[in-house]
């Protein structure tokens, strides 16, 4: 072999070797990475679905209490409670079943067919019995079951998530579940894209390797110490650019899971408890009430949405057809609405000249200081305003609720993510946030140069 041949072959050995290491580092690095975002997105999944069926199952505990605390056991009585339950339902798959203790199917409205069963034996593909853990459940005080069973829309069965409660007196067990299915095609999707992304970070680097070694090839023996530091410098930066940008995608999908799906939930809870407070009323609040929960059960379509669209960091849809100001002020009006706190909103001046990803943030922001104070402050009333001057735009919320300590919240290390996150997207459009409070209420302000 010649010198030339040798000298090449050196410089571009290490180059490999130093490119595959820095693959394989990366490599590692993202299907870490993606690990835990697939179990921080199952975890939300679920978390969500578990308060759901919770709620639906206090839902029809509510339904039924006035004759269960009759205390009568009497066919008609319990045949109305039965009567009761079986037109409880939510989206297409979603009702309530009722056994008695010993396994015996006292109510099943999808499928009337198991009715007067005794289903007791019932295992399901795996040989694991699914009556009798959903029996012992309910024994133990209720709770939240896993099992597999036939979803009616599909006819197939499907892994499902079930919540149980004894009716002690009646001799019942009570519950209703949601299917799983859908949670396992979002972690699919989102595996899939997350794969690309890794496949593409590979391809990356195999093209800058190609380059490379092409680079050093035409350069051969000009190749010098100098200039091989500062390759080895150039790698060490594109290597650090990679880790830096998987952490922002990774705050990001935080964000995100925080600010979007954390406000439907918020809604959802609310619609949910102005439903069950209408069923106690005369018809035709109970009619109402359905209603509500019809819409209730379009938002949880609406959530699982979000989360599928969470990778494409979608914008509000709303801020495209109508602007900030028009955003704002239906914000405020579904809160007024679904929390009942009046919100007093008010829109001055010019507030159209900001970029999109500003308008964006001010919504954003609104959001999620409209949810901390229904979670926390235990406001009666809400300002919203939105100013607008040739300089910037200001965005300022104040409520008279109970007030906290902003400094020690913002940096404690568990709370505080929603602050958290309030002050990231504001530095990160150079814009100014600021936060007040005290026994006598908060005030958020959030404001942005026009040229932002």
């Amino acid at each position: 072999m010649k010198l030339k041949q040798k000298v090449i072959f050196l410089a571009i050995t290490p180059l490999f070797l130093a490119l595959c290491a820095i693959a394989l580092a990366v490599q590692y690095q993202a299907n870490t990475l993606a690990r835990q975002q697939k179990e921080t997105i199952e975890q939300a999944y679920l978390a969500s679905k578990e308060a759901e069926l919770k709620h639906y199952v206090t839902l029809a505990t509510h339904s039924v209490a006035h004759l269960y605390r009759s205390g009568r056991r009497d066919p008609a009585t319990l045949d109305e409670a039965k009567r009761i339950l079986s037109s409880l339902s939510f989206g297409d798959d979603g009702y309530f079943f009722v056994y008695d203790m010993q396994g015996n199917s006292l109510m099943h409205p999808r499928q009337p067919e198991l009715v007067g069963q005794n289903l007791f034996e019932l295992r399901d593909g795996q040989g694991r019995p699914t009556i009798q853990r959903l029996l012992a459940r309910a024994r133990a005080g209720g709770g939240l079951e896993r099992y597999s069973w036939v979803k009616p829309s599909t006819h197939k069965a499907a892994p499902k998530l079930g919540y149980v409660i004894q009716l002690e007196q009646w001799g019942w067990m009570m519950g209703t579940g949601i299917y799983l299915d859908d949670v396992d095609q979002a972690l699919e999707k989102v595996d899939a894209q997350q794969r690309g992304n890794i496949r593409n970070t590979m391809l990356w680097i195999a093209g800058i390797a190609a380059l490379s070694a092409l680079a050093v090839g035409f350069s051969g023996l000009a190749l010098n110490l100098s200039e091989s530091r500062v390759a080895d410098a150039k790698l060490k930066a594109l290597a650090q650019r990679v880790v830096e940008s998987q952490e922002e995608e990774r705050a990001r999908l935080s964000r995100d899971l925080h600010d979007g799906i954390s406000q439907w939930l918020v809604s959802i809870k609310l619609q949910i408890e102005a439903g069950i407070i209408r069923l106690t009323g005369n018809p035709e609040q109970q009619q109402a009430a359905q209603a509500v929960f019809e819409h209730t059960a379009e938002q949880l379509n609406n959530v699982l949405g979000e989360v599928r669209r969470i990778s494409h960091n979608l914008r509000p849809a709303i801020l495209d057809d109508l602007g900030l100001a028009a955003a704002l002020g239906h914000l405020a009006e579904e809160f007024e609405h679904d929390s009942g706190t009046p919100i007093d909103f008010k829109a001055e001046g010019c507030t159209e000249g900001l970029a999109d990803v500003a308008n964006t943030v001010l919504f954003r922001i609104a959001q999620e200081a409209l949810t901390n104070i229904e979670r926390h402050a235990g406001a009666s009333r809400i300002e919203i305003r939105l100013t607008g001057t040739p300089e910037r735009v200001s965005l300022r919320i104040t409520d008279n609720g109970s007030g906290f300590d902003a400094d020690g919240i913002a940096v404690h290390p568990k709370r505080g993510i929603g602050l958290r996150n309030m002050m990231e997207r504001m530095d990160a459009i150079g814009g100014k946030f600021e936060i007040a409070s005290s026994p006598a209420g908060t005030t958020v302000l959030a404001q942005v140069d026009n040229r932002s």
